[in-house]
């Protein structure tokens, strides 16, 4: 119960009026509208559907406004609803490694810790391209963590490996 509470806090901070700031950043928005309607800008994250100029930062977070965008159409609210689910996401992941090695309740508290932190708040309800970021790294380190689980198993070579190979994706 405490984890659905937690992950239902994290909802309502991350998507209660969630369109408040518009399009948040309008080179990202623009971004993720050529994506919606080109295949090749969404692939180059181009800032134009004729692809002839693209953003400043790796397409990754623009493909998934873009397909967000795609499916629900061009508003602040398919922008912005990729950065709400990764903060989501970044919450249960964050719980899931501290749960892990310290139990549930520590797991809980990081949660909340977390998603009432300003920055985190702000982050993951804007469509600048750190809420892939964040939630990207918090689960390269939690693959981190779980491959150092099979260091002195020997047997478990291929379950390191593949822990370490996601870590490194």
């Amino acid at each position: 119960m405490a984890l659905g509470a937690m992950l239902l806090a994290a909802c309502v901070i991350f998507f209660i009026n969630l369109t408040a700031s518009g399009y948040a950043n309008e080179f990202y928005s623009a971004a993720a509208q050529a994506g919606s309607v080109s295949w090749k800008a969404f692939l180059w994250g181009s800032l134009d559907s004729g692809n002839a100029i693209t953003v400043d930062k790796p397409p990754a977070a623009l493909w998934l406004m873009a397909l967000s965008v795609r499916i629900l159409g061009l508003n602040s609210f398919a922008i912005l609803l990729p950065e709400a689910l990764m903060g989501v996401a970044t919450t249960y992941l964050l719980y899931a490694t501290v749960r892990r090695y310290w139990g549930n309740w520590a797991g809980i508290v990081t949660g909340f810790i977390f998603m009432l932190t300003p920055v985190a708040a702000l982050m993951f309800r804007f469509n600048n391209p750190d809420a892939l970021l964040v939630l990207l790294m918090t689960g390269a380190t939690h693959a981190l963590l779980r491959s150092l689980e099979y260091a002195n198993h020997p047997s478990s070579n291929r379950k390191r490996t593949w822990w370490m190979v996601l870590a490194g994706a």
